[in-house]
């Protein structure tokens, strides 16, 4: 008897990236499941809270791996929400432990799904290494992430008020970065002082990119000069009371 295999999809970048997403998740889910499992049996007060501590960080690791999936390479991406999850899982899953304050603020912005996941992976890193390696001496440690679109270009500031090692300067996470700024046809920029650090990344929108920043535009306008007509027009009141 003849049978018809159909044949598999060829596999590319997204689908490679989709598989280890889901076994990444799969084992830090396990591994929360586990340990919870071990903190239940422990009849140690001391081992249990350190088990519970370990299953907080996981918690906290695995909401950030979370926010950073790839969205529908397919479409447009509301990049500000993206990253402001991002920023927020981040503090809540990292930052906290060090009493770091961080900021975030982000301009209206639609990327192409691949290139926001890029985006977020550039933010992340930098994150990373300042939670991991700056120097906040007996100042309080603070952070700030700002997206910005000027023009056709986006600018988007990591920036720290700690003072930089030389992990963070040279560290293999920076070539990382440079080469996902290259991807997205941008470079980045970086500057340390005693005072802080900061990480300047520009890359130029693509066209379908383009557009829907020039519809958003529109929309602005239109919402701006509603706003101000309503209050170039006098209450009902007030003309009666003239």
């Amino acid at each position: 008897m003849t049978k018809h295999i159909a044949p598999l999809p060829e596999y590319d970048g997204s689908l490679l990236l989709r598989e280890l997403n889901h076994r990444v998740n799969n084992e830090l889910t396990g591994a929360i499941c586990t340990i919870s499992a071990k903190a239940v049996e422990s009849d140690d007060v001391v081992v249990k809270a350190a088990l519970l501590d370990v299953v907080d960080l996981l918690h906290g690791y695995a909401d950030v791996h979370k926010a950073l999936r790839m969205p529908d390479p397919g479409h447009l991406t509301d990049a500000a929400g993206y990253i402001q999850h991002l920023c927020f899982s981040i503090t809540k899953g990292r930052l906290y432990r060090l009493s770091m304050r961080l900021l975030c603020s982000a301009d209206d912005l639609q990327l192409e799904g691949q290139r926001c996941w890029k985006l977020g992976l550039i933010v992340s890193e930098l994150l990373t290494n300042v939670a991991r390696h700056a120097r906040f001496d007996d100042r309080h440690p603070e952070a700030q992430v700002k997206l910005l679109l000027a023009g056709n270009v986006v600018k988007c500031a990591v920036s720290d008020n700690g003072s930089a090692s030389d992990l963070i300067v040279h560290g293999r996470g920076l070539t990382i970065v440079g080469e996902l700024a290259s991807s997205l046809g941008g470079r980045v920029h970086s500057s340390s002082a005693a005072e802080g650090s900061s990480f300047l990344l520009t890359f130029p929108l693509t066209e379908s990119e383009q557009r829907a920043a020039g519809a958003t535009r529109v929309v602005l306008k239109r919402s701006r000069m509603r706003r101000a007509h309503r209050l170039q027009v006098p209450r009902a009141e007030d003309a009666a009371a003239g």
